[in-house]
């Protein structure tokens, strides 16, 4: 029987998240509590972690998971290429249940599954899980429930979906949210609401045409830029030629 973390007070979370985060960087999975739902979790650098994680969902490489951040600064170490509405999003967003899809930076050392050059990312807004994601860093995290069952709002409901092939279990009480992430592909000039979840598209958007709305403002001239464009332009060239020009039009043979 897997062990089960009572993290539903200080005392048990300072209990437990060392021990789990001692074993999730030695390869070991966890189920853990999110805002969302309750997820199962493996070191995003180890991919024999991430393959035991599909293979206890019963899924294959072609369904890679999201990896969950415990910074918002994160992004920029895991992704390139992030537009600025990508970065509005978060603003506005993180710590929640917004899933952005980015480049994934072509030198991390991992094996997430099929991603195409991609990497799902987000930040839960749960103490627990942010707990434990500082103390392992990035993570590998799906939903906490055998690929085609319902998704677990409860440590017991995950348990019994996924038993023993999940070393530990974080007990954060049932979940508020109950609702999936809302996923936005953030690739492509374009946002792309691939998964509408927590987070309706019509708020998505919202902060996106802002963000655009703002960057067109910032761009714009402002009043007085001329007159200031005009007190920096350099003073007139003297028509009295320097030695230099006259001996550079000098007809010398």
């Amino acid at each position: 029987m897997s062990p089960v973390f009572d993290c539903t007070t200080e005392p048990g979370r300072a209990d437990a998240i060392p021990k789990v985060a001692a074993g999730v960087r030695a390869g070991s999975l966890v189920v853990m509590p999110t805002d969302t739902l309750y997820g199962i979790g493996a070191d995003a650098f180890s991919p024999d972690a991430v393959h035991d994680l599909l293979a206890a969902k019963g899924r294959g490489s072609d369904m890679p998971p999201p990896v969950l951040v415990p910074d918002a600064r994160t992004v920029d170490g895991l992704a390139t290429d992030v537009p600025d509405y990508a970065r509005a999003l978060v603003a506005a967003f993180w710590p929640g249940p917004l899933t952005i899809v980015l480049r994934a930076q072509p030198s991390l050392m991992w094996d997430l599954g099929d991603t195409g050059g991609t990497v799902a990312l987000r930040m839960p807004d749960d103490p627990v899980a942010l707990e434990l994601l500082r103390e392992v860093g990035p993570m590998a995290v799906s939903s906490a429930n055998r690929t085609g069952h319902p998704a677990s709002r409860t440590v017991v409901e995950a348990a019994s979906q996924l038993g023993a092939a999940v070393e530990f279990y974080l007990d954060g009480g049932p979940v508020t949210g109950g609702l999936p992430s809302t996923i936005v592909d953030c690739t492509r000039d374009e946002p792309v609401i691939l998964r509408v979840g927590a987070l309706a598209t019509a708020d998505v958007m919202d902060v996106v045409e802002r963000a655009r709305a703002d960057a067109l403002e910032l761009s714009r001239p402002q009043p007085g830029d001329e007159d200031a464009a005009d007190a920096s332009d350099p003073p007139a060239a003297s028509e009295t030629p320097t030695a230099s020009e006259q001996r550079e039009s000098s007809d010398d043979d």
